[in-house]
């Protein structure tokens, strides 16, 4: 076994930049870093290999950083967080809270506001970082136990593939459709946003500097609004007129006119909106018996879905088209909780009461 965490700095660099890597083998405790040893690859391609169990909590950072050295995903990975929301407890929990629960002590908060990128460290620095992987093993033991009894390895062994999979396709895919205020576009300016999202990508990765800091969303989608590759309208939005932008206008015009020049058919899609046929009060109601059927399961519902899922599943069972995907909630071990569920509750042969007013889970299902 071995755990493992990371301490980075993100708020001004393209990507995070990693700052150090906390290690916990056996009766080992080690600290690696980055800054003065600067190649850490052999550490990454160790945690590749199949064979060990690799313990992290919330391990989206790690992930990537293990991506971003190797090209592959952590082998035998053992997520706590995301393993304490398959035995029923808080998700998504903090270390220091599953700390406090599972092994009944306090993690010291001293340096939450340490500069990790800041040498030499200090002895307390080390001591604390050195905290969040001390107790990793003795977490996964319990967890694990608990997974188990509740024969949930299979589902937390899917889940953590998964997991993996959405932090590769982010760091992978264009993330375009995420920019802010893009949602009401039509075709060709979502091409328009998609060009200039493009465009500024590469400009961060060249500068390392945060993407909405080389050009805000707002000012992204002012640009795709109007459509023009004239420098002087460019210029003319409030914003655009910055020192920073003096030198890009006509890069930025060069990409409007890329999204101009695309041919109808392979312009984006508009995403596909709420089904009508869906009513608010009738998504609200699945929504709450959705967290019913997650409780009673021992699962928190925030590991399960979210209300847009509950919405996806109402929209397929109720006004499925020819070429909707099979939604999340109908998926893997979620099907296998959410799905028949849902089914009896959409033909009227499942109610909710309520058990008992003053339990932590009060609803329960019930023939009606």
């Amino acid at each position: 076994m071995i755990a493992f965490d990371t301490e980075f700095v993100s708020e001004d660099t393209y990507r995070p930049k990693l700052c150090l890597i906390q290690v916990a083998a056996g009766d080992h405790l080690a600290i690696i870093d980055p800054v003065g040893v600067e190649q850490t690859e052999p550490f990454w391609e160790l945690l590749v290999e199949p064979g060990r169990t690799v313990i992290a909590h919330a391990a989206r950072e790690e992930i990537r950083f293990c991506y971003r050295f190797t090209g592959k995903p952590i082998a035998g990975l053992f997520d706590t967080q995301l393993a304490a929301g398959f035995v029923g407890m808080e998700y998504p929990a903090s270390l220091a809270t599953l700390v406090q629960r599972l092994c009944n002590k306090s993690l010291p908060k001293g340096e939450t506001r340490t500069n990790w990128l800041r040498r030499p460290l200090s002895e307390d620095q080390i001591n604390y970082a050195l905290n969040d992987v001390t107790d990793l093993q003795k977490m996964q033991e319990q967890l694990s136990t608990m997974v188990c009894d509740l024969d949930r390895a299979g589902w937390l062994e899917e889940e953590t593939e998964l997991f993996q999979q959405k932090v590769v396709d982010a760091e992978t895919r264009e993330n375009w459709r995420r920019v802010s205020g893009s949602s009401g576009l039509n075709a060709r300016q979502l091409e328009t946003v998609r060009q200039l999202w493009l465009w500024r990508e590469n400009r961060a990765r060249e500068m390392d500097r945060l993407a909405r800091r080389v050009l805000r969303d707002d000012l992204l989608v002012e640009l795709a609004k109007r459509g023009s590759t004239d420098e002087r309208k460019i210029k003319g939005i409030r914003g655009m007129e910055r020192r920073g932008f003096t030198d890009h206008y006509a890069d930025i015009g060069a990409a409007i006119q890329r999204a101009l020049d695309t041919p109808e058919s392979d312009l984006p899609k508009r995403p596909r909106g709420s089904r009508k046929v869906v009513s608010p009060m009738l998504s609200q109601f699945c929504s709450t018996a959705f967290a019913c059927i997650s409780r009673q399961q021992k699962l928190a519902p925030p590991i399960v879905g979210n209300a847009d899922d509950v919405r996806e599943l109402l929209g397929y069972k109720l006004d499925r088209q020819q070429h909707d995907p099979k939604p999340a909630l109908l998926k893997g071990w979620r099907g296998e909780i959410v799905g028949k569920t849902f089914d009896r509750l959409l033909a009227g042969e499942l109610a909710i009461g309520i058990a008992d007013v003053k339990d932590r889970q009060p609803l329960h299902f019930i023939e009606p």
